[in-house]
C-alpha cells in the first residue's frame, strides 16, 4: 500500500528531516499518490501513499492525533479494520477518518504493543508516543510487508526499502559474510535480521520492537505456527480437513476484497490462483479482472501457461487480460527489475512479476495472488523425500534436497577473504528445525519454509515487483488463520496427489479438473533460465567489469567456467548457477 520511513535520535539532536526526504524520494514508486513528512524533536516520520482505503486527504500520513499524543506511519492493510473501529468506538474512541491507519493508531493507544494480536492483515508500522518518546515498530505475522533498519549509537533509521536507507546515507555498505554464505547456499534466502549489507538489518516477521528514547529496545515475537496434531481436530478425515481449509480460504479471499478501489487477481493458470478466482466467483464477484503473462519460448521451454488460465477465465467469465512479453521487451526489463529489488533475489520470475505488474497497474491498484500455498501445504517436490526421514535427521535431509551448495563449494566459489571457517547456513537450519512445535521432519521443514524461505523469497519478490509500479498484492494463502489451520493438518494429507492434495480434492467442486490434474507448473521465463544473447551479454558485462574485480567476491576460475558453459550447471532446485552469481553482482552495482 505504501512506503514508510523514519529516524529516531538518541543523542539529544533533532531528527534529520533531509534524511527522511531522501528516503521518501527513493520510495515514490511504492506510493505514487502522495507523500508527507512529520517531525517532532528527536523523531521524524516519512510516508509515500498508495491510496486504497479512504482516498481522501483525511487518510494521509504521517497521521497524528494530538488528543492521544500519537503519530503513526503504516504500510499494508488491516482487513478487519471496520470491526476493530467499531470495538474501539465502543470504548469511547472518536475517529476523524475512514482509514485503517487511524485504527492502527488508536489500537496502539488502547492495547499498546499487544495491538498486533488484534490485527488481521499485512502490515509494517511505526507508532510514536509523543509523551514518552517511545517508538513502537511492528511487522505482520508472515512478513508480507517489509521493514528495514539501520542503527548506530546516535540514531535509528527505518524504511520499507533497503535502498531508501542507502539513499539516506551514513550506512555501512560492506558485505555481511554470513548473509553472503546464506545467499549462495540457502537458495538466495537471507534470514532476518541480516541483509547483504553489514549496516542494514530487517525486523523479523511477527515481531514488535519497542524502542526507548535512549536507544534501548526490546523485541516481542507475538506469533508462531504450531505444526503439531491438535486434540480439537482428532477424528477428522480428509474430507473434514478439505472442507475446513476451503471455508477458511474463502474467508481469506473475501477479507482481501476490502478496498475503496477495484481488486483484481493474478491468474497464472496454476491451481492456487485458479482457486482464488473460483472462490471469489462463489462469493458473488462478477466481472473480476484477471491477468496472465507469457514470454517467448527458449531452450526448449514454453514461455506461457495460457492454456490453463484461459480455461479458468472462461469458466468464471472474468475480464481477462493476456499479456505477452516478447524477447525484445525482456532485455530492457532486466536491470530495472534488479533495481526494484530491496535485496538480491535469484528467482527467474522476478522479471515476470515486474513486467506483469507494470501492465496490471494500468488497470487496477490491488490484486490477489496465489503465493504461499506450496510452502503452507507441501506443494514442492522437495517435500516428499522428507516424509520418511526421522525427526532428528531433518536438517541433513533438508540440506540434501534444498541447499544450493555445501559449505565447501561456497568457499571454493569465493575469494579467500570472503570465506568462513564454519557453515552458518546448516547451523541456522539445525537450530530452527530443532525447536519444539514441529512434530515430524516434514513439519519442521514446512515451519522453516513458512517462517523464513517464504518470507524472504516469494513474498518479498511479489512485494518488491508489484510495489515498483504502485500495485498492492494481497496473498490469501497467508491469512494467519488459514496458516494455523494448515499447520495442524496431518502431513500425509498435504503430500497426497503430488502436494496440496487435501485442498485439491476439496477444490474439485469449483476448480476445473484440467487445472487440478495438470503437471505442476511455474511462472516461466525461459529467457532467464536459459541464458543466451543479450541477457548473457549483461551477465558477462557485470561479472567482467572493473567494479566486480575491485569488489573481489568470487574466484576467477569458477566464474570463467560458468561463463564458458552458461546453462549446464544448476543448483539443487534447478536454478541457473551463473545467473545466481551474476544477479548478486548486478544488484550490488545498482546500489
Amino acid at each position: 500500500m505504501c512506503g514508510i520511513c523514519g529516524e529516531v535520535r538518541f543523542d539529544g539532536r533533532t531528527a534529520d528531516v533531509a534524511a527522511i526526504a531522501a528516503m521518501n524520494a527513493q520510495m515514490i514508486r511504492r506510493g505514487p499518490d502522495a507523500g508527507g513528512i512529520w517531525s517532532h524533536d528527536a523523531v521524524a516520520l516519512g510516508h509515500r501513499r498508495l491510496s486504497i482505503i479512504d482516498l481522501s486527504v483525511r487518510g494521509s500520513q504521517p497521521m497524528t492525533d494530538t488528543e492521544l499524543a500519537r503519530a503513526v506511519v503504516f504500510n499494508g492493510c488491516i482487513y478487519n479494520y471496520r470491526e476493530l473501529r467499531a470495538e474501539l468506538e465502543g470504548q469511547g474512541y472518536r475517529f476523524f477518518s475512514g482509514s485503517d491507519t487511524e485504527v492502527v493508531l488508536k489500537a496502539h493507544h488502547c492495547w499498546g504493543a499487544d495491538c498486533v494480536e488484534h490485527f488481521v492483515g499485512m502490515f509494517a508500522f511505526a507508532v510514536v508516543d509523543l509523551d514518552t518518546g517511545v517508538v513502537t515498530l511492528g511487522r505482520d505475522r508472515l512478513g508480507i510487508k517489509p521493514l528495514y533498519y539501520s542503527q548506530t549509537a546516535s540514531r535509528l533509521r527505518f524504511a520499507s526499502s533497503l535502498r531508501a536507507l542507502v539513499a539516506a546515507g551514513d550506512v555501512d555498505r560492506s558485505i555481511d559474510l554470513v548473509a553472503l554464505h546464506h545467499y549462495l547456499s540457502f537458495h538466495s534466502v537471507v534470514p532476518a535480521p541480516r541483509t547483504m549489507l553489514q549496516g542494514i538489518r530487517k525486523l523479523p516477521p511477527a515481531t514488535v520492537r519497542v524502542v526507548q528514547p535512549d536507544g534501548r529496545s526490546t523485541d516481542q515475537l507475538y506469533w508462531e505456527p504450531c505444526l503439531t496434531r491438535q486434540e480439537q481436530y482428532a477424528g477428522w478425515d480428509a474430507r473434514d480437513w478439505g472442507e475446513a481449509l476451503m471455508t477458511s480460504l474463502s474467508t481469506a479471499v473475501q477479507r482481501r476484497m476490502v478496498a475503496d478501489v477495484p481488486v483484481g487477481v493474478l491468474l497464472s493458470g496454476g491451481f492456487d490462483s485458479s482457486l482464488v478466482v473460483a472462490l471469489l466467483a462463489e462469493l458473488g464477484q462478477h466481472e473480476l479482472a484477471t491477468f496472465s503473462i507469457g514470454f517467448d519460448s527458449a531452450g526448449g521451454e514454453s514461455g506461457d501457461e495460457y492454456e490453463y488460465s484461459d480455461i479458468v477465465a472462461k469458466r468464471f467469465d472474468t475480464n481477462h487480460h493476456k499479456i505477452h512479453i516478447g524477447t525484445e521487451k525482456l532485455l530492457p526489463a532486466v536491470l530495472p527489475t534488479v533495481e526494484a529489488m530491496a535485496e538480491p533475489m535469484v528467482s527467474h520470475d522476478c522479471v515476470a512479476f515486474y513486467l506483469l505488474s507494470q501492465e496490471v497497474a494500468q488497470h487496477v491498484k490491488v490484486v490477489q495472488s496465489g503465493q504461499g500455498a506450496d510452502e503452507i501445504l507441501a506443494g514442492y517436490d522437495w517435500y516428499p523425500p522428507l516424509s520418511a526421514v526421522p525427526r532428528d535427521q531433518v536438517s541433513p535431509a533438508y540440506r540434501d534436497v534444498f541447499v544450493d551448495r555445501p559449505h565447501e563449494a561456497v568457499n571454493r566459489l569465493l575469494q579467500p577473504h570472503r570465506r568462513l571457517d564454519h557453515d552458518p547456513t546448516f547451523a541456522f537450519l539445525s537450530e530452527h528445525q530443532g525447536r519444539r512445535g514441529a512434530e515430524t521432519a516434514l513439519d519442521a521443514a514446512l515451519r522453516l519454509d513458512t517462517q523464513v524461505m517464504l518470507v524472504d523469497d516469494p513474498v518479498k519478490r511479489v512485494d518488491n515487483m508489484t510495489m515498483a509500479w504502485g500495485l498492492e498484492a494481497r496473498v490469501p494463502f497467508l491469512d494467519h488463520e488459514f496458516v494455523e489451520l494448515a499447520a495442524a493438518c496431518p502431513p500425509e494429507l498435504k503430500l497426497a496427489g503430488g502436494g496440496k492434495g487435501v485442498l485439491k480434492e476439496a477444490g474439485r467442486r469449483i476448480v476445473p479438473h484440467e487445472v487440478i490434474d495438470r503437471t505442476k507448473g511455474y511462472f516461466p521465463v525461459p529467457g532467464i533460465r536459459h541464458l543466451e544473447g543479450e541477457v548473457l551479454d549483461l551477465v558477462h558485462d557485470a561479472l567482467g567489469s572493473q567494479t566486480a574485480r575491485d569488489r573481489g567476491l568470487f574466484e576467477p576460475g569458477p566464474i570463467e567456467s560458468l561463463l564458458a558453459d552458461p546453462n549446464t550447471t544448476r543448483t539443487t532446485l534447478g536454478s541457473n548457477e551463473l545467473w545466481q552469481v551474476a544477479l548478486l553482482e548486478m544488484w550490488l552495482q545498482t546500489l
